[in-house]
């Protein structure tokens, strides 16, 4: 190994909170280092159910503090990245046998005004029975409340983050596991494994953020070499994704009798969203996936209200992710805080260790900037907080202006399919035009691989996005998992796989 190279900063984890300290740090002027084991987003951050939401069941549990944090954040987001972020209407049907229609209609008064409200629109009241939000229900469901939160494409908002902290001089290393960290001469000491070709190398510190999720207890443990115990309860979350179930642009959230909620979410177009199951779980994050009964379980839930039951042979895709949330005691998972809690480890004369417990997506720039203040004793001539004014990459047009800029760019590229132009500019808002590199054809774009996936839009993820695989690519980059064929996927593939090998010949030069 080489010698190390100093920065004020290291993370470790490439999820939502890894990337959004990250970001923050070098916004304030400080030196980051960045390193994640799989790819950007590759766990918890990708397997969420992609909301940017206050946390409406949260209220039960007397979460205020989050609540009205995260309601306070929806907007903020809104206004950061209004081509992955965008406003989203629920209906929730009112269920005789579950909670009271005034307990309800409380829980949505707070939920309006606990955060300040200023773009998306109020609660309001729907008749079932002559709204169209009612037809794909049973004939027994009369009456609902609407009410806004707002969507989030969840790993493109990892990527964003670790862009606009790349675009600022950090330095950001994926596919990069840290096997060993330790504190020596008043700086952490690093020692970090290429995921592709076990090479070793090391870099040093002045302060460590523990950012590894549903790994955050395995890194104090078998990395830094911790013994205490850890506060961390993982708890799984699975989803399905069926055929289209209703045409509106709507989402539903249902009831359950068990005390849980689900939502029924347009994904994607052609697709349905459902989930979220709440399990602990114990084993490698890594192996997370749905069971059998969790299956049972979604199905279930939705057909309670759906005029037609949902079956199996709907279901097009699954994912499951495992969350580190704190633990606080609660007996049932669905009861454990999503709040999160930052963990300060100084020791005199040495370099701080910061642990991240918990969180959502919702609220990652808050627990960033958070912990930049706890970070702030460690790095005194830091700049101040920056991001709540601030938006990322491609997010630089105001969101009531978006659809009329996005018709504008259908119009300049007349020649591609309207559906690939709405997507590109979801994609990468005001940066479509670097992904489309002043392109006045289709053939400019290169090879296509279906689904509106072209070679300008790959070679793009490769060089800007650090993707590397098909997995990153129709995954968490996009979803086009969902839309394009085997032939087509093989094709990317293959592409892929050149594009390594040319790079690694011209690496050894």
């Amino acid at each position: 190994m080489g010698p190390a190279r100093t920065y004020d900063l290291a993370v470790i984890g490439g999820g939502v909170n890894g990337c959004g300290i990250a970001r923050d740090a070098q916004g304030r002027g400080l030196s980051v280092f960045l390193t994640e084991m799989g790819d950007l987003a590759g766990a918890t951050s990708s397997a969420s159910t992609k909301l940017v939401h206050g946390g409406l069941r949260y209220l039960e549990f007397y979460e205020f503090r989050l609540v009205r944090e995260a309601l306070r954040e929806r907007e903020v987001l809104l206004a950061s990245a209004p081509h992955i972020v965008w406003p989203l209407r629920f209906v929730l049907p009112h269920h005789g046998g579950l909670r009271p229609w005034p307990v309800i209609r409380l829980g949505l008064f707070l939920y309006d005004h606990l955060g300040g409200r200023h773009i998306l629109p109020p609660t309001r009241s729907l008749d079932l029975r002559r709204d169209e939000a009612g037809r794909p229900l049973k004939p027994a469901f009369t009456r609902a409340f609407e009410y806004s939160d707002c969507w989030v494409d969840d790993a493109r908002l990892v990527v964003l983050n670790a862009r606009d902290a790349a675009d600022r001089g950090a330095e950001i290393t994926t596919r990069t596991r840290c096997v060993e960290a330790r504190r020596r001469d008043r700086l952490w000491h690093l020692v970090l494994e290429d995921q592709r070709n076990g090479r070793r190398f090391e870099v040093t510190a002045r302060a460590l953020v523990n950012a590894a999720g549903p790994w955050v207890s395995e890194v104090l443990h078998s990395v830094i070499g911790q013994n205490d115990p850890s506060p961390t309860r993982l708890v799984k979350g699975s989803h399905i994704v069926v055929e289209r179930l209703f045409d509106h642009d709507r989402a539903y959230i249902f009831q359950n009798a068990d005390g849980r909620i689900c939502f029924a979410i347009p994904y994607e177009r052609e697709f349905t969203l459902i989930g979220t199951t709440d399990e602990d779980f114990r084993g490698d994050p890594a192996d997370v996936a749905i069971t059998d009964a969790e299956t049972d379980y979604l199905l279930a839930a939705v057909s309670e209200y759906l005029a037609k039951p949902v079956t199996r042979d709907q279901i097009r895709w699954t994912y499951s992710g495992v969350r580190p949330l704190y633990d606080d005691g609660a007996s049932k998972a669905q009861e454990a805080t999503r709040d999160y809690v930052l963990s300060l480890d100084v020791q005199a004369g040495q370099g701080p260790l910061l642990s991240v417990f918990g969180g959502k997506i919702t609220t990652y720039r808050r627990l960033a900037e958070e912990a930049m203040d706890l970070l702030g004793p460690t790095f005194p001539h830091m700049r101040g907080p920056w991001t709540a004014n601030a938006t990322l990459p491609g997010g630089d047009i105001k969101a009531t202006l978006f659809r009329e800029w996005e018709r504008g760019k259908a119009e300049h590229y007349a020649f591609l399919d309207p559906e690939m132009v709405w997507r590109l500019c979801r994609a990468y808002g005001t940066r479509v035009d670097r992904v489309l590199a002043s392109a006045t054809s289709r053939d400019a774009l290169g090879a296509d691989f279906g689904a509106g996936l072209t070679q300008r839009e790959v070679d793009y993820l490769i060089g800007n996005e650090w993707a590397e695989t098909a997995e990153d690519i129709l995954w968490r980059r996009s979803k086009l998992g969902l839309h394009i064929s085997d032939d087509g996927r093989s094709a990317l593939e293959a592409y892929l796989a050149q594009a390594s090998v040319a790079s690694q010949a011209v690496g050894a030069r």
